[in-house]
């Protein structure tokens, strides 16, 4: 019986240590869940200051030639031919059925498209990419490259005093820096609903560009723990949670992330992997069997995934897909599925924990307002 593979290190591995964190196997890296002042401590902390992320486990690769774009929007329901330069898109890698085989972040450097991709998919990605596409640019992974993520409020003010200029940067757009040699690409985003950065950089320099991040009196080390609760928060999905192959992009509520150059009429419809049943779905919402909603909960007992959600008369009408007792609101938060007739917003649903009926309310998402950097 072999032995299972050991896990892999990220350039920050010997930094989590000595911070005392907590590790966890996660997408096959070991990973910190928390440290020593625990999940709550960070989470608040990055809402209220800045938080620094090592998602350096996540994939990162690149696209090169005349051809990339237009290779690129053939596996994508996102406009890839029309984005500026140094702009950033949220994509959707998708399957011949229309359902999500990850979600991902691509940007148009100019000289290559840049996409980030999740750590647990981005072999699977990888392979499927260059499978379909392989023939018409260059694809070359990176795994040289560091991936930290610099979240919160005061996320800009931190990260200006090593980098002059980077608070010039608003939501989803980047550019690249230099930082004691190093070659860093930057652009301003994230996943926690805050202000923030996500900072490419080469590996051998990922360690003492964090330290001199953590040297900022705004700036605390954060786990994967309060990663998930802060992106809760902010109503986004978590792919292999709320989104997979099982769910397409109108299932998911992801409507907004397909442009309409992409959608019926538009001048590049279609073209993408699962199209035809993609667009009628977005065409037609009441043809969905189920949608992805907000629930608050009415009492606080907090409602974790995998938890089955009935009417009020009983029967089975959805799963919840990501759930915990929101630290900001001190109130339970989940992301659900529901059959479409109990995916408006004010309808109440029971979760079923432990064998107890605990009632929640469909919501508006986000649980906690965005506070992105718009310029």
């Amino acid at each position: 019986m072999n032995a299972a593979a050991p896990l892999l290190k990220t350039p920050l591995h010997a930094l989590h240590l000595e911070l005392g964190a907590r590790m966890v196997p996660f997408a096959g890296y070991d990973m910190p869940v928390q440290y020593p002042h625990g999940l709550m401590a960070e989470h608040l902390h990055t809402r209220a200051a800045a938080g620094l992320f090592d998602v350096s486990h996540m994939g990162q690769l690149r696209l090169e030639g005349p051809d990339a774009a237009a290779a690129l929007e053939s596996l994508l329901p996102q406009d890839v031919i029309g984005l500026g330069l140094h702009r950033q898109r949220y994509g959707l890698l998708l399957d011949e059925a229309g359902g999500i085989l990850d979600d991902l972040m691509f940007v148009n450097r100019g000289e290559d498209l840049f996409l980030i991709v999740n750590g647990a998919c981005k072999a699977a990605d990888i392979a499927w990419i260059v499978q379909h596409i392989g023939t018409r640019c260059r694809i070359t992974p990176m795994p040289e490259q560091a991936l930290l993520a610099l979240q919160g409020p005061k996320a800009a003010e931190a990260l200006a005093r090593l980098l002059p200029g980077v608070g010039q940067l608003v939501f989803m757009t980047g550019s690249p820096f230099t930082w004691q040699g190093h070659a860093l690409y930057i652009t301003r985003s994230g996943y926690t609903g805050e202000d923030g950065f996500e900072i490419s950089l080469p590996g051998e320099a990922a360690e003492a560009f964090a330290r001199a991040l953590l040297a900022q009196p705004e700036v605390g080390p954060i786990g994967l723990g309060a990663r998930n609760s802060l992106r809760l928060e902010a109503g986004l999905c978590l792919y292999g949670n709320d989104i997979d192959t099982t769910t397409t992009p109108a299932q998911a509520a992801l409507n907004w992330a397909i442009q309409k150059v992409r959608r019926h009429g538009g001048a590049r419809a279609g073209g993408f992997p699962g199209a035809a049943r993609v667009l009628d779905e977005l065409d037609d919402p009441a043809s969905l069997p189920r949608k992805r909603v907000a629930l608050v909960g009415l009492e606080r007992v907090p409602v974790r995934e995998h938890t089955e959600l009935q009417d009020t008369a009983g029967q089975h009408i959805g799963t919840v897909t990501s759930g915990l007792l929101s630290p900001c609101l001190n109130q339970p938060i989940a992301l659900a599925y529901v059959d479409l007739a109990h995916a408006e917003a004010g309808t109440t649903v029971q979760a079923i924990v432990r064998g107890k009926k605990v009632p929640m309310q469909v919501a508006a998402a986000p649980f906690v307002p965005h506070r992105y950097h718009r310029g």
